[in-house]
């Protein structure tokens, strides 16, 4: 019997301990999420439209953007990959009937909603106008939002992926099946096991800065507040401490994705699996040492930016080795272009687009002209949409068969993914132009001059929105009138393919066997042979 079949009662699923129903909550949720953000930002992009503020005023503007960064990186970007795919995979991919933890991984799942829910209360009551990162001293002393509810939220949120992390660091030290070394794991474990160490390391520090702010806003004790003695770049530390490694909690596990379809698709093994699994510990470690780039015009000392500087550049080289290893699989490889396959070269075009131009905002020089312009934003969307929601679309659409038992359509599936390639880049590499030609971000009036650029942009997210609502329409319909997925439907490698689909409830039937060696698609091998 398969997990979908264990109870199909509203209590059978909020009560469920297993990581797969656990993982089924998730993906509902930050679906909600995902689309209450997508509506403002749809909203964002009406405004634009025009040169003059006529849609909205100046002050809605700013509670939209602030509703878009808050929902989009803290209720999907953050918890999408690793909540949903991690949770549903890792014990399936070592050979495990369920995480360590369950119990604490069901507590993570309601953490997520309340604080998902205490940012929406914030919104509706009138939302907050500080911009997702909350800087001081405006946040402490000018703003006349919801900020204290909408902080509480996010810190709420918080512990839900610092219990996540603990679990999942838990379950792969202890509970991979017996034979199974670091060297054997796929590369979606390591980058789920690095993700969680950035989780529990990075995310604690969030949370108290989070819980100073609001002492500050409530009882004026001088923290980040120059009048009580406080320093407001104080604040930019904490909060770049943690949220830079907070791009790698996004970027790591679509790393992984794309590590796992690739070799599928090109019907080889990945390229240089050590140096692999090694760049994504050297992106989580040196992703800590970096959050000074995010503050060259703050006025911190120029030493302290050159070192900064040299550090973001460092760890363009662990991202560039993974480049390097996915295209190398994909040299004389039996290329097929199924739906898994175009979200994932999607995801390394854009990743390096998105990274490339990273390596502009660490020089100091165009730094200074580039701060606060839209080159940010479209650099920073780049990253976390570009790279991280086309990994998800990828993810979704590769282990679909696996989840749910049903195949999905593949030519809708090949339009949606065409679809959102086209629309992501006619939405945000105008913007690009737009930051050079110093068009500042957060600004919902504009020079005409700037128009033309912006229509681009927002005619560009028309065809995005219709690349994201499709999935939506086709694999509602894949669920009731799907065609039946075998257990491997792509004749893929790994552990979760060696059990039925959907799977059952403890994951295995018959214990699983580990293979010779990860990523076995050479059709030389006794595998391939036999078969």
């Amino acid at each position: 019997m398969s997990y979908l079949d264990e109870g199909h009662t509203i209590k059978s699923w909020l009560t469920s301990t297993d990581h797969k129903r656990i993982a089924i909550l998730y993906a509902i949720s930050i679906s909600v999420f995902f689309f209450v953000g997508g509506a403002a930002a749809t909203l964002i992009r009406l405004e634009l439209a025009t040169p003059a503020g006529d849609l909205v005023s100046h002050d809605t503007y700013n509670r939209l953007f602030t509703a878009h960064g808050v929902i989009m990186v803290w209720l999907f970007l953050i918890p999408s990959i690793p909540s949903v795919f991690g949770n549903f995979l890792l014990p399936l991919m070592i050979g495990a009937k369920d995480l360590a933890f369950p119990r604490l991984n069901l507590l993570s799942w309601y953490l997520y909603v309340a604080g998902g829910v205490l940012v929406l209360c914030a919104l509706a009551a009138g939302g907050v106008d500080t911009g997702w990162t909350f800087y001081t001293p405006y946040s402490t002393m000018f703003s006349n939002g919801y900020v204290v509810l909408t902080l509480f939220g996010v810190f709420v949120t918080g512990f839900s992926s610092i219990l996540t992390g603990l679990n999942f660091i838990v379950t792969v030290h202890h509970l991979r099946m017996p034979g199974m070394g670091w060297f054997r794991l796929p590369l979606f474990i390591w980058a789920i096991y690095a993700t969680s160490l950035i989780l529990v390391l990075a995310t604690p520090v969030l949370a108290m800065t989070t819980l100073l702010l609001v002492a500050e806003r409530l009882w004026h004790i001088g923290v980040f507040d120059p009048a009580l003695g406080g320093d407001p770049i104080l604040f930019q530390h904490l909060f770049w401490f943690y949220s830079h490694p907070a791009v790698y909690i996004m970027v790591l596990p679509a790393m992984g994705v794309a590590s796992e379809i690739i070799p599928c698709f090109a019907r080889q093994r990945i390229f240089g699996y050590r140096f692999m699994a090694y760049a994504i510990l050297g992106i989580a470690s040196i992703g800590f040492l970096v959050w000074g780039h995010h503050m060259f015009v703050s006025g911190q000392s120029m030493a302290a930016s050159m070192v900064f500087s040299l550090l973001s550049f460092l760890v363009a080289i662990p991202s560039a080795i993974k480049v390097f290893n996915w295209t190398a699989t994909l040299y004389k490889g039996s290329l097929r272009f199924e739906a898994p396959m175009l979200y994932a070269l999607g995801f390394v075009g854009l990743f390096m687009i998105g990274g490339l131009t990273g390596l502009f905002l660490a020089s100091l020089a165009l730094d200074v002209h580039l701060t606060d312009t839209y080159f940010v934003v479209s650099h920073f969307h780049y990253i976390m949409v570009g790279g991280t929601v086309m990994a998800y679309f990828g993810a979704l659409h590769f282990w679909w068969p696996k989840v749910t038992g049903k195949l999905v359509p593949d030519l809708w599936a090949r339009i949606a993914a065409v679809l959102i390639f086209l629309g992501f880049n006619f939405t945000f590499f105008p913007q690009y132009l737009l930051g050079v030609a110093g068009m500042p971000r957060r600004y919902h009036q504009y020079p005409p001059q700037f128009q033309v650029l912006h229509l681009l942009s927002s005619a560009g997210a028309v065809v995005l929105a219709i690349g994201y609502l499709l999935p939506l329409f086709y694999l509602a319909w894949s669920l009731r009138y799907g065609q039946r997925a075998s257990a491997n439907p792509w004749d893929a490698r790994g552990l979760e393919w060696e059990t039925s689909s959907p799977p059952p409830t403890h994951n295995f039937t018959h214990p699983p066997q580990l293979p010779e060696r990860v990523y076995d698609y050479d059709p030389t091998s006794p595998r391939a042979v036999a078969q």
